[in-house]
């Protein structure tokens, strides 16, 4: 029985039995242990229920704030027993999944401080003005949580975007109640994780239903249809992504979705700079595109290289850096049979060649490469339309540009992104040649962050991150890491006339929260 549910009925216990959930272990493909029994339609009814009675207790800023802190501790002094868990369940390895708990605990305390600070309440009071055309009334506005959020939880980041991630903490931080679907890849971390969550309410005084997870395809479109739910979040594929968000958009009462769905990641690669450090790009690319075992969704799975000796010798460095990848184990065997099937697909197109050959590595195991097309197959339709499409795995494709306005032909016809990057000269990024600049404003619109000389793999947890970008990158504008996360999951009332007496206390004049505010549109100064 899943741990973060109430006892059923026998009746209802009997039933679950029929659906275990399973712990797999990915190296070998073999069930580990039973975890829990997936939700039936009346356990999703009673958590949601449960979570939505509970939501007033989150009303208090200052116990949202100790619930982020404790939850980030009690995860930490569960740091053993979740990095084995999830290791087992993902292969990630013990060094990466340590590094992504130490990410999760710190967004927790992150929107801790942010919930402290007030600021994403956004205060704006209007005093009556009867000289301003139309006359003013007295207006004061600010931000509501919306009530009970649905998580979806995402295979690749089995900590920082799932039970304890990004959204679920953003969305406690807004002080909405979160439910929680678990990722069917790492059923075991989930509990584990799900468990420290609700001991931390528990231990600040709220009732532990304000979080609960549920496992079970159908449990999450229960989750999506169920009333109660007031708005969502997911990580995961363009096809689950988008049935959800669809079903979200035909409720009788539509919920906002805020669903990250895939991404390319686009590079181009200037000229100027293949010749100026082609060897380092080269590494940089290889180092970006096997992270995780090429399970980063911000993986640069897309690369527009220039043809001739500059973009022979970022090849050639490619080549020997990504030989040197080990074969690895992906999250699941289902993703390594679409990642073998994708790269057949891909591979066998009219002039696509493969320097390293990506594909199976073994029973159990991927190897890493890369495919190369020239960039005039990608100008028009057709069957190479296909490489334009994100392939979850270790490789990329690099297709070799003529001219500028190749590159700009196949930048017009990429989908959205989370990310795009420019690797430029030093000259260029001096903005001594004009082509620089081009080349960002084309970027731009493809994405929700554009990189010059990096690589997007490394989402840092700061208040300026957009982690978003156009459809079908995100289903919305907004970001799902960083500060202002925790919008989506508010919604603004405005208070015309209101007698003082009545107002809620973030509204009122003599601001006894001490609350960042706007009067009159001017930011009020204290202290």
């Amino acid at each position: 029985m899943c741990v973060t549910q109430a006892a059923v009925t026998p009746q209802q216990e009997e039933s679950a039995v029929s659906a275990p959930v399973w712990s797999v272990d990915p190296r070998t493909g073999k069930q580990r242990e039973q975890v829990a029994v997936e939700a039936t339609a009346e356990e999703v009814d009673r958590v949601v229920h449960a979570a939505h009675a509970a939501r007033g207790s989150l009303a208090d800023r200052e116990v949202r704030a100790a619930l982020l802190r404790t939850a980030a501790d009690l995860l930490d002094e569960a740091r053993d027993q979740l990095v084995e868990a999830a290791d087992a369940e993902t292969a990630l390895g013990p060094a990466r999944l340590t590094g992504e708990l130490a990410r999760t605990t710190y967004q927790l305390r992150s929107f801790a401080t942010i919930v402290d600070e007030g600021a994403f309440l956004d205060v704006r009071i209007d005093h009556a003005d009867a000289t301003q055309t139309p006359p003013w009334p007295d207006l004061r506005r600010y931000k509501l949580p919306l009530g009970v959020v649905a998580v979806y939880a995402a295979s690749n980041f089995p900590l920082a975007f799932s039970v304890p991630g990004g959204d679920t903490a953003s969305a406690l931080a807004a002080g909405c109640p979160v439910i929680v679907k678990a990722h069917p890849d790492h059923p075991a971390t989930s509990e584990v994780a799900a468990s420290a969550l609700r001991r931390a309410a528990e231990r600040v005084g709220v009732p532990a239903d304000v979080i609960a997870v549920v496992h079970g395809f159908d449990a999450g479109l229960e989750l999506v249809k169920h009333p109660l739910i007031a708005g969502a979040g997911f990580t995961g594929s363009v096809r689950g992504g988008r049935a959800l968000h669809d079903a979200a958009a035909s409720r009788p009462v539509p919920i906002p979705f805020h669903g990250e769905l895939g991404s390319l990641n686009p590079v181009v690669v200037t000229e100027a700079a293949a010749s100026e450090r082609g060897d380092q790009i080269g590494a940089g690319l290889a180092g970006s595109m096997t992270l995780g075992v090429g399970q980063f969704c911000t993986k640069p799975g897309f690369v527009l290289a220039p043809a001739g000796p500059a973009g022979d010798g970022l090849l050639k460095s490619l080549t020997d850096a990504v030989s040197n990848t080990d074969a690895g184990v992906l999250l699941d065997h289902r993703m390594r049979d679409n990642f073998v099937a994708g790269i057949k697909e891909r591979a066998e197109l009219a002039d696509v060649e493969a320097p390293v050959t990506p594909g199976s590595g073994g029973e159990h195991t991927v190897s890493a490469g890369f495919l190369t097309v020239p960039a005039r197959r990608l100008t028009e339709g057709g069957p190479h339309d296909v490489l334009l499409e994100e392939c979850f795995g270790p490789v990329t494709v690099v297709a070799r540009y003529e001219s500028d306005d190749e590159i700009s032909a196949v930048l017009g016809r990429l989908p959205g992104n989370l990310t795009a990057t420019v690797h430029l000269s030093a000259a260029e990024g001096e903005g001594v040649e004009g082509r620089a600049g081009e080349l960002i404003a084309e970027l731009t619109p493809l994405a929700g962050r554009v990189l010059v000389n990096g690589w997007p793999t490394g989402v840092a947890v700061a208040p300026a991150q957009h982690h978003g970008g156009p459809y079908p990158a995100t289903t919305s504008t907004s970001t799902s890491v960083g500060g202002t996360a925790v919008e989506r999951w508010l919604r603004p009332v405005a208070y015309q006339d209101t007698p003082a007496a009545l107002l809620p206390p973030e509204l009122r004049d003599e601001n006894p929260l001490e609350l960042p505010r706007r009067i009159n549109g001017v930011r009020e100064q204290r202290g």
